[in-house]
C-alpha cells in the first residue's frame, strides 16, 4: 500500500496498516476511545481487516461508549489467525479495537464506502 487513499472500481476506499500489540486498553484501529457517541451512517461503510501471514493471532472487536465520561464497553468478535481476513459494516459503535496476546502483528485495513 503506497498511500492512504485510492480510487478503485465501485467507489473510494481508505487503506492503512496498523501494528497491533498487547495493550490495555486495546488499541483502536478505527475510531477512538475518546469518542462520545456511536457512529451511524445512512449506508455503513465496510471495514476489511487482514492479519499479516507472518504475524501473530489478533483478537478484534468493537467498542461503544458507556455513558458520560465512562470507559468504552468492548465486544470481542473473535481472533484472526495469521493470513486470515474478515469484513463487517461500521455501524452503531465508536471504534474497532485489536490486540495480540503476545508478540505483535500488522493488520491491513480497508474501509470501503
Amino acid at each position: 500500500m503506497n498511500g492512504l487513499t485510492s480510487e478503485i472500481a465501485g467507489g473510494p476506499d481508505f487503506r492503512y496498516k496498523a501494528r497491533v500489540r498487547s495493550t490495555t486498553p486495546p488499541q483502536c484501529i478505527w475510531g477512538s476511545v475518546g469518542m462520545e457517541i456511536a457512529i451511524n451512517f445512512p449506508t455503513p461503510p465496510i471495514m476489511h481487516i487482514h492479519n499479516d501471514k507472518f504475524g501473530a493471532p489478533v483478537t478484534f472487536g468493537t467498542q461503544v461508549i458507556s455513558g458520560s465520561g465512562g470507559s468504552p464497553v468492548t465486544t470481542p468478535y473473535g481472533t484472526l489467525q495469521p493470513g486470515e481476513c474478515i469484513s463487517f459494516p461500521l455501524q452503531g459503535f465508536s471504534g474497532v479495537f485489536a490486540y495480540c496476546e503476545s508478540a505483535e502483528s500488522t493488520v491491513y485495513c480497508v474501509i470501503k464506502a
